[in-house]
């Protein structure tokens, strides 16, 4: 039990710190990565309404009179 305590804490001196660097980087990373999806769906989001919008357009344009 103790030793799954101590994996989970982040001042465990067993564990050299250039991999607690990298591992915070790993997560900063990862953290960006999530946001630029964000941010592409929401793109894409307002992209797809945006083409729906002018192909709705188009086909009334198109009906008969």
């Amino acid at each position: 039990m103790a030793k799954a305590l101590i994996g989970y804490m982040n001042s465990d001196l067993r564990t050299p710190h250039h991999l607690i660097a990298e591992n915070a980087r790993l997560r900063a990373r990862v953290q960006e990565l999530e946001q630029l999806v964000l941010s592409l769906k929401s793109e894409n989001d307002t992209l797809v309404a945006a083409h729906t919008e002018l192909l709705e357009s188009s086909i009334q344009e198109m009906q008969p009179a």
